[in-house]
């Protein structure tokens, strides 16, 4: 054999060497998230895949642990003023975004003010904000107009919309529209480039971040990232998403569906793992603002034909892991209580044919939306369309992918030219805790979530309750504005539920908190 010959082959070998080695050594974990992503602007939807995204490749200044506890993230320490007006933040060293750059008080400020747009507490927040300023590179001041005792856990609210941290010239983005750069300063770095909408989404550790000290718990604590890279495959069929994971081709489901538990509990080689042991509470969401749901007389008849356990036996079933709850608190939290509910805690279908007929109904179809893709609520819509049939209303059930309902819901438009007037939702439980945070609650009209509910008595009751700290009267407070919520009909809670995450037992360090996070998690 040649010299020039062996030294191309040993070329030819070093190189292959040089490209395997680090594929060899590179930990991939492999999961099947809830959904498809398609928007990546957590703050422009609720929609919890995006949020997910986000905690991916954002940071955030505060964080929420597995008890509710808020904790300091990318603030180092914070003041308080002798008039509980000021707050001043310090940003705490190596922060640092993924294209190098320091993350400032101005890229926080802009963050801030573009979040507050969008979410309910932000809104709130920033009601009561004279102003936010920067003192330093590394200090801000959120001045007030009075005292407000929930400023921590809104800059550190652990689910949709999170105030999440995003570079100055990217929050500049008008809240309305979407965002088109994904820098951010986490602990993973997405890789756009690799994007596959529909098939695989990927990450990478970012090398850079410097995680805290402190255990990590919820949204809160370390965040370390223990695999090189991570990568959500998009299987849309609950079915060969478990047969993957029992093959080993997947590492996590995150969201199994409920008839397959009984499948993956006896695997030796699967664990199930309840990282949001609080569970979720499924909605049933009108549009207020197209008839027939702009009548109040009409969101009435169809709430007296609404049947939590009717909802929660199709799309549950599992004993154990549903309840019924007739509040739009969680059950079980401080401010759970019954009052208001009476009217959906009894469903009568007679009374809902009778509401129906004194409300004027014209017969007009109504467009209730259903995911298809999405196990976890898909059985949702569908019970309500046999229940409000048999109320009397005529209805038109339209099945689309969750993605597609995603993006149509924000639309205004009467459903003859592509909008809607139901849809079906779950609820993390910490994002109902208070009339604060319980986005369906809020009757802020244009400013409303999806759905623009828009009622003042409401939003006046909402206010009250944000602007007092004596326990009691914000018991008082949340009780009316549930009452008030449910007499004009702004949504239909349709009970609780638990989802537990599905995975390979080669996998630990799953979080518990809220959602299923991906720093701390180790594959052997």
């Amino acid at each position: 054999m040649s010299h020039r010959r062996l030294a191309l082959i040993s070329a030819a070998l070093a190189f292959l060497v040089g490209a395997l080695a680090p594929a060899r050594g590179e930990t991939v974990l492999r999961v099947t998230p809830h959904s498809n992503l398609v928007i990546l602007d957590p703050v422009w939807t609720t929609a919890y895949i995006t949020r997910n995204h986000g905690y991916m490749i954002y940071d955030t200044l505060f964080g929420t642990d597995a008890d509710g506890a808020v904790k300091p993230q990318m603030v180092d320490k914070w003041e308080l003023s002798r008039d509980k007006k000021t707050w001043t933040f310090h940003l705490r060293d190596g922060l640092e975004f993924h294209d190098g750059k320091p993350v400032t008080s101005r890229d926080v400020i802009a963050s801030l003010e573009r979040w507050a747009k969008r979410d309910a507490m932000g809104m709130k927040l920033m009601s009561l904000a004279r102003r936010l300023e920067a003192v330093s590179a590394k200090v801000f001041q959120l001045h007030l107009t009075e005292s407000y005792g929930l400023v921590l856990e809104s800059l550190g609210k652990p689910s949709s919309n999170v105030p999440f941290i995003m570079p100055e010239r990217v929050a500049r983005t008008p809240a309305d529209r979407q965002i088109e750069d994904s820098t951010g300063s986490g602990p993973f770095i997405f890789r756009r480039d690799q994007w596959r909408p529909g098939e695989k989404v990927v990450y990478v550790r970012n090398p850079k971040y410097r995680p805290r000290s402190d255990p990590p718990s919820g949204t809160a604590g370390a965040k370390i990232a223990k695999v090189e890279r991570v990568e959500w495959l998009i299987i849309k069929d609950p079915q060969t998403q478990a047969n993957a994971l029992l093959a080993g081709e997947i590492d996590i489901i995150e969201n199994p569906a409920h008839e397959l538990y009984a499948q993956l509990r006896p695997s030796p080689d699967v664990q199930v793992f309840e990282t949001n042991p609080r569970g979720f509470q499924a909605g049933l969401r009108f549009n207020h603002v197209v008839p027939p749901f702009d009548d109040p007389k009409v969101r009435r008849a169809a709430m007296a034909a609404l049947n939590q356990p009717a909802f929660l036996r199709a799309q549950v079933g599992v004993p154990g892991m549903f309840r019924t709850c007739f509040s739009v608190y969680p059950c079980g939290t401080p401010l759970s209580s019954e009052a208001g509910m009476e009217f959906i805690a009894k469903p009568d279908p007679g009374r809902a044919r009778q509401l129906l007929k004194e409300s004027g109904y014209d017969g007009t179809p109504i467009v209730i939306m259903q995911p298809t893709d999405l196990a976890v609520i898909a059985k949702l819509p569908v019970v309500a369309a046999q229940l409000l049939r048999q109320a009397g209303f005529k209805v038109d059930l339209q099945a689309m992918d969750w993605q597609t309902l995603v993006s149509r819901r924000a639309k205004k438009d009467p459903p003859f030219k592509g909008g809607w007037n139901i849809f079906c939702t779950i609820f993390a439980s910490v994002d109902m805790a208070n009339p604060i945070a319980n986005q369906p609650v809020s009757g802020a009209c244009d400013r409303a979530w999806f759905g623009w509910a828009c009622d003042t008595e409401l939003e006046g009751l909402r206010d009250a309750f944000a602007r007092t700290d004596d326990p009691a009267e914000q018991k008082r407070l949340a009780q009316a504005v549930q009452a008030r919520a449910m007499e004009i009909g702004t949504y239909v809670p349709l009970g609780e539920y638990l989802i537990p995450v599905a995975a390979r037992r080669n996998v630990s360090g799953l979080v518990v908190g809220h959602l299923l996070v991906l720093w701390n998690v180790e594959k052997k």
